[in-house]
């Protein structure tokens, strides 16, 4: 299975961070992080891709917006958002294995990944989006099994 395989389904169902569709959550480097935790709260989503729809400058997750509030207090929302992003993210291919990214994601320990095709950003995974798919791999396995089994 490939991440193309994930974007699509995320299409199908709507989701956000699917290929083709408006729907990945980005922010200027600019933007105030009070303003990209308004961003998290609208869209119920975990991380923000940094740059302009189209490219990626970085990103930030709920995970970097705590640390910087425990280290540098309230002042710490009216910052511009480049000040806590990860730079550069690490992006993911749409021709990427589940698999790879899965393991990508867990020893580095971050839960979304932005994904590029040609320069461009086409999508977002998440961990959650990950394990999704892999149950699915495995329901299709066990149904096969037991329709070999049973004849």
């Amino acid at each position: 299975m490939r991440i193309s395989d994930i974007l699509r389904s995320k299409s199908t169902d709507g989701a956000a961070g699917a290929i083709g569709s408006s729907a990945v959550v980005s922010i200027g480097p600019d933007q105030t992080v009070r303003q990209l935790l308004a961003l998290l709260a609208e869209h119920r989503i975990g991380a923000v891709i940094i740059g302009d729809g189209t490219t990626v400058d970085g990103i930030v997750s709920e995970r970097d917006i705590v640390r910087n509030l425990n280290e540098q207090g309230e002042s710490a929302l009216d910052a511009p958002v480049r000040t806590i992003m990860t730079s550069p993210a690490q992006t993911c291919s749409p021709t990427d294995s589940v698999d790879q990214i899965a393991e990508t994601m867990t020893q580095n320990r971050f839960r979304h990944m932005p994904v590029v095709e040609d320069g461009k950003l086409v999508g977002v995974v998440s961990i959650g989006d990950v394990v999704k798919q892999r149950i699915r791999e495995l329901e299709i396995d066990r149904n096969t099994l037991e329709q070999y089994v049973t004849g």
